[in-house]
């Protein structure tokens, strides 16, 4: 069997392995239920609310967002675990055997796509239970929520990689994400119009995977007039793919020699050291 063909194999192997003990295990089950419970809850507290001038619910309306969100903030998982797994030695020991690192790395974004899935089947359940107006009304519209989903997740999962690789602390990773991932929410559009925002922050928020992942939930899960609220009263399908494939491409030629050149540098020494850092932090 090919080398490379066999270390996609043992990594897919590795991350739906992990996913099922953390699906599982009773810290891995409350880790999973207080991270969705959180926008579940928000949502069905806002259930009733309205926007001023638009026939949809404020849930409804931002629910799309959430979605959106919850892929681009798919990130989050490979960055943390490279960096944590680096420290403890792990990476270290995958990159001993024959496309160690490759099949380590398949791993990690297996597991990161499926609590992903989780969350975003989730929310979705809610949706369609709870909130008027969320609805996919032919197979395109699940067409185009598959798409833009696969394809976010595309844009962003490379950016965990990087973040991963250069940023040696879980713990930095823990608190820089948790700020980058609450000013993405801000100017995604979720909670306030991006109109609303000055032009400056207008061009970042569409410079960014979030915005055009709520847009496309959005156009996948709202009736089609709803894209007269958006920010040029259309869909943008075509900025949509183009801004989300320039990420996925960007991404997927960086992170790969980022990681190789921090996987170079991982050393015994190096572990040593991190551990001894780490001790001296407890």
């Amino acid at each position: 069997m090919n080398h490379a063909v066999n270390a996609v194999r043992i990594g897919l192997l590795r991350g739906w392995t992990t996913f099922r003990i953390l699906i599982t295990t009773a810290d891995g089950i409350g880790n999973t239920v207080f991270w969705n419970a959180i926008p579940v809850v928000f949502l069905i507290l806002n259930r009733d609310a309205s926007v001023e001038g638009i026939p949809l619910s404020f849930a409804a309306l931002a629910l799309p967002g959430f979605l959106g969100i919850t892929v681009a903030a798919a990130a989050y998982g490979p960055a943390y675990y490279i960096a944590a797994e680096r420290e403890d030695g792990t990476l270290l020991r995958a990159k001993a055997v024959p496309h160690g690192l490759f099949a380590y790395v398949t791993g990690v974004l297996t597991m990161s796509v499926l609590e992903t899935l989780v969350s975003i089947v989730v929310l979705l359940g809610v949706g369609f239970a709870l909130f008027d107006g969320i609805r996919i009304p032919d197979p395109l519209g699940w067409l185009l929520l598959a798409a833009v989903t696969v394809l976010a997740l595309l844009a962003t999962m490379p950016l965990g990689v990087i973040i991963g690789s250069v940023i040696k602390s879980p713990r930095l990773i823990g608190g820089v994400g948790l700020l980058v991932i609450g000013g993405m929410t801000v100017v995604s559009g979720i909670f306030i119009p991006l109109q609303a925002f000055p032009g400056w922050l207008q061009v970042l928020a569409q410079a960014l995977p979030p915005y055009w992942a709520g847009m496309g939930m959005r156009a996948a899960l709202l009736p089609p007039e709803a894209a007269a609220w958006e920010l040029t009263e259309s869909w943008r399908f075509a900025e949509m793919f183009g801004v989300l494939g320039v990420w996925a491409v960007v991404g997927a030629l960086i992170a790969p020699v980022v990681l190789k050149r921090m996987a170079r540098r991982a050393t015994g020494s190096s572990l040593e050291a991190n551990r001894q850092q780490a001790l001296q932090r407890m």
